[in-house]
């Protein structure tokens, strides 16, 4: 696939963009949401990705409490920021929205504004987006090199994952990973990314470095999200299934040939297992379980499910601080966040942020 240019901005998103880099909420906000000084706290910092308003909004970890909003794009969904703080990515889609029971037929009366599909970067200094860069069809969810350099996208409606340069704006590679990719994770080596399709049922590897696909592994109903442990095997949440399925990966410590599915995890009956988040010592993975209304905690050495605290309304993506003390819950239909203590497993602080917050990614503030 020969490489693509950055997205330019138009003049008025960028004028809008410049005069509210941390733009307020609504008037009638609640306190947790009014936005502070654009200057970032000392420590931690959540963004939350807010599909159906369009922006992303800032969490001082400390407080708890929202301290600016940055405008994006249309759809704004998976979200990541760099390990120094620096800079944050989040994936734009100019596709419309569309629930599962709607047929495609359907949804494809709707219409699509391609113009609108690629990466926005922030600089999370200023808390400016700088520019928007091609990240192929329908971008949903992605990963990054630990340095930035790279990213790897799932492109929804078109079946393929892209490869994208940061450094020269382009898609460096596009490779068919499958029907409806959505859940993107570079192993720990980060010789190789794995993506999951949800029409499919399953989880294709992919060299990071080529874009080769180097197998793939059947798991359970309508795979979404994908969460490591430090040995390179991972965790894969099965939306429908209701499940959460460990992969070994390729010549991991059976010496298999392909990925495969070591244990099953099994969630009550009306968790349907969405994100996913792992402690930094790897004891605990937690599950997002979106219609269920929790999130659950699983001992990974027995796979048992130990834990479980009731959130906000469909809980989707979920992010861990660095010390693995506190999770953030990205609550979609009621546009807030829930803040567990995980030691507790309760609830803590629900705050309100943008409407329909979909995914968080936590990382240091900038300095």
């Amino acid at each position: 696939m020969p490489p693509l240019p950055a997205v330019s901005l138009p003049a008025a998103l960028l004028a809008a963009v410049a005069a509210c880099g941390a733009c307020g909420p609504p008037r009638d906000a609640a306190p947790d949401s009014v936005s502070a000084p654009a200057a970032a706290p000392a420590g931690e910092l959540a963004y939350v990705s807010n599909e159906g308003s369009g922006e992303v909004s800032v969490i001082d970890v400390a407080a708890d409490s929202v301290v600016a909003t940055i405008a994006v794009g249309t759809r704004p969904r998976g979200i990541r920021v760099t390990p120094d703080g620096r800079r944050v990515f989040v994936a734009l889609s100019g596709s419309p929205r569309c629930p599962p029971t709607m047929p495609d037929a359907e949804c494809e009366k709707l219409g699509a504004d391609k113009s609108k599909d690629g990466i926005a970067e922030i600089d999370a200094a200023t808390r400016r987006l700088v520019r928007v860069l091609p990240g192929g069809s329908d971008p949903e969810q992605f990963d990054l090199t630990p340095d930035g350099a790279r990213l790897f996208v799932s492109n929804e409606d078109v079946g393929r994952a892209s490869i994208v340069d940061v450094a020269s704006g382009a898609v460096a590679r596009s490779v068919d990973v499958g029907r409806e990719p959505e859940g993107v994770r570079l192993a720990p080596d980060a010789r190789t990314f794995y993506v999951t399709s949800e029409s499919d049922d399953r989880v294709t590897a992919v060299d990071a470095a080529d874009g080769t696909v180097r197998g793939a592994v059947r798991v359970g109903k309508r795979p979404r999200d994908i969460a490591f442990l430090a040995d390179g095997r991972f965790y894969v949440s099965n939306e429908m299934a209701g499940t959460v399925s460990l992969v070994e990966p390729a010549g991991g410590a059976e010496g298999a040939a392909a990925p495969r599915v070591a244990a099953t995890v099994t969630l009550a009956a009306d968790a349907s297992a969405m994100g996913l988040a792992v402690s930094p010592d790897g004891a605990r993975l937690y599950v997002a379980t979106g219609r269920g209304g929790e999130v659950v905690a699983v001992d990974t050495r027995t796979n048992a499910v130990v834990g479980a605290v009731k959130v906000g309304t469909r809980p989707w993506g979920i992010a861990l601080t660095r010390d693995g003390r506190k999770l953030y819950a990205a609550n979609g239909p009621s546009h807030d966040v829930s803040v567990v203590d995980v030691a507790a497993m309760r609830v803590v602080r629900t705050i309100p942020v943008g409407q329909l917050a979909w995914g968080v990614a936590v990382g240091p503030a900038p300095q």
